[in-house]
């Protein structure tokens, strides 16, 4: 599996205290961060510890006043933030491209701040600002999305259909919002299940077609056939079935290679048995390093 430096999380802060020490140009970003949060600051650290404060930021001028200040508040069952010291962080903070509700964190892991800066720049003048606005419209119809597709997965279908690139509420179309209404009133049923078949030839995931990309996005079961880098499967919805193709169906790929008497809804399995054809989109990925690309 393909290994990430940290764990991205979104951690509500709205009414709760956090511990910012510093001051300066170092710590005042870090005070409108969580001020921006709904966060409480608090500035005294022995305070912070009586009251069972969870998160730390600490913009000490003076490193050994950051190293004590770090080591104190971890003691205490904090997680600390110290600028500009990655090894001194538990977490980091990303460069936030906002369109409420919808928020962007860029991070390197404290490699380089001014590198995530400038991504989220270039991205600010690519993204429409009425990306909140569709955020809110999809929240708004939520109930109408879940009597219209009772089943989870048939309703995230429904919704990849609409928001891909060129659908019904393409994110990229400034006025997509206007049109989530209409959309829920006229969205078709999901379609039954379907299988695709990849023939991958190159472990760098820079080299997926625009279409491979999205297929890895958006299919329910991944079916592997060989030893499908890491890297290409990190592009796949995290909570996809992976099972591995049993060696009895492998051979050349094929438009129904090695699909005779799988049924929907099986289990997956991975031990050799027929893998599960699911009722949502099967993607079978062919391992060919070296073979002509065809998807």
């Amino acid at each position: 599996m393909s290994r990430i430096a940290s764990l991205p999380l979104f951690h509500q802060i709205a009414g709760q205290s956090v511990l910012v020490l510093g001051e300066g140009p170092a710590a005042e970003p870090k005070r409108r961060l969580v001020e921006r949060a709904g966060g409480v600051i608090v500035d005294d650290l022995a305070r912070a510890v009586d009251e069972g404060v969870r998160l730390a930021f600490i913009a000490y001028d003076d490193a050994r006043a950051c190293e004590v200040a770090a080591i104190n508040a971890r003691c205490a069952g904090m997680l600390v933030n110290v600028v500009d010291r990655p090894e001194l962080c538990d977490f980091t903070t990303p460069s936030i491209l906002d369109r409420d509700p919808l928020l962007i964190a860029i991070g390197t892991g404290g490699a380089s701040a001014g590198l995530a800066k400038h991504v989220r720049l270039r991205l600010e003048r690519v993204l429409p600002e009425s990306l909140g606005l569709l955020a809110k419209a999809l929240e708004a119809v939520r109930p109408a999305l879940r009597q219209r597709f009772p089943d989870g997965p048939d309703r995230r279908r429904a919704v990849d259909a609409a928001l891909r690139e060129g659908g019904a509420l393409d994110p990229f179309d400034p006025g997509s919002f206007q049109k989530v209404e209409s959309w829920i009133a006229d969205a078709a049923q999901a379609a039954a299940g379907a299988v695709v078949e990849i023939i991958l030839t190159s472990a760098d995931p820079e080299e997926l077609t625009l279409r491979q990309a999205r297929l890895l996005g958006e299919a329910d079961v991944l079916l592997l056939d060989g030893d499908v880098p890491a890297a290409i499967l990190a592009r796949a919805r995290a909570d996809a079935e992976r099972c591995v193709l049993p060696a009895k169906e492998r051979g050349e790929p094929g438009p129904s290679e090695g699909l005779a008497g799988v049924e929907a809804g099986s289990e997956p399995r991975n031990d050799g048995s027929t893998p599960p054809l699911s009722p949502g989109l099967t993607l079978i990925l062919h391992w060919r390093p070296g073979a002509c690309p065809r998807a």
